[in-house]
């Protein structure tokens, strides 16, 4: 199924985001995660690409067994950073062979190496460009990212939101948002996003942080600004890890339910692949989603 149709959809869902293994020797611990995942059935389940596109393969593999086994509608990352052009077709190829027609253009992180490299002779060095492939393609349901707190790369967030467009034009259908831990930021950049013409669905993303320890990386990958409240909870449960994951994932459940009541509908949930945390989750909104445990 297509990610649009289940965004069109106007109801509320709840879909959770899964990563694949760094090395052959973990991917049955990952894929007994990622299944136990998808037993809660969410709307949809998104396997992201590693940096540089060191798991490519892993990603289409998890993908394949998720939607195989428990057909949930499947939306594998793809990233083009350093890449060439015959190598980003192998892959869109790849896909389309195993049945995965939604997929996440990326740009993908710069790795210190190749930070260090001339990005000129690059075949791909933005996601617009990689998103332009996939639509003339013409095969899938593409979706695109962005940035409520502006992409770290871009002077305002006025440059960043005409780049975002640049995209949406490109053909993306769908948008998904860098976590967020506060939900007046990203009520205010949709605003802005729908002033200036974007008019495709925006999930907002929401990072469940369960362990003192995710705070600092959370910040460092996303820059993502920490309210005070969150803040606090972490500073009064932070060393004690029970308690951190409850209140984490209380926490999440919070910002949810928040946006759902204010007429978000769709909302994509960072799960780090802890089957416990997706379901702590899902259950706290079980009434909500009409779903049964």
């Amino acid at each position: 199924m297509r990610i649009i149709d289940i965004l069109n959809q106007d109801q509320m869902s709840l879909s959770f985001e899964v990563f694949p293994p760094k090395k052959e020797t973990s991917f049955e611990s990952v894929r007994i995660a990622t299944e136990e995942i998808a037993t809660l059935k969410p709307a949809f389940m998104s396997v992201t690409y590693g940096a540089g596109g060191g798991t490519s393969e892993y990603t289409l593999a998890v993908a394949k067994n998720i939607k195989e086994k428990y057909n949930v509608p499947m939306l594998a990352h793809l990233t083009c950073v350093s890449s060439d052009r015959e190598t980003v077709r192998r892959r869109i190829q790849d896909m389309k062979d195993n049945g995965i027609t939604n997929v996440m253009a990326l740009r993908g992180d710069l790795t210190p190496e190749l930070e260090k490299t001339d990005r000129s002779k690059w075949d791909y060095r933005y996601a617009v460009e990689l998103i332009r492939e996939l639509k003339k393609d013409g095969s899938f349901c593409i979706g695109g990212a962005c940035y409520p707190e502006i992409h770290p790369e871009s002077a305002n967030q006025r440059e960043d939101i005409r780049f975002l467009k640049e995209k949406v034009d490109a053909g993306v259908d769908f948008l998904t948002t860098q976590m967020v831990f506060d939900n007046n930021l990203f009520f205010n950049f949709l605003y802005k996003i729908r002033e200036a013409g974007i008019t495709v669905p925006v999930l907002p993303g929401i990072m469940p942080i369960t362990n003192a320890n995710q705070v600092e990386r959370a910040i460092k990958l996303s820059g993502a600004f920490m309210p005070q409240r969150f803040r606090a909870m972490v500073d009064k449960f932070g060393s004690n890890p029970d308690a951190m994951k409850q209140a984490g994932i209380a926490y999440a459940t919070d910002q949810i339910i928040d946006l759902y009541a204010n007429g978000i509908t769709n909302v994509h949930v960072y799960s780090m692949n802890k089957p416990e945390v997706a379901e702590g989750i899902q259950r706290n909104l079980s009434s909500i989603l009409g779903n049964t445990f």
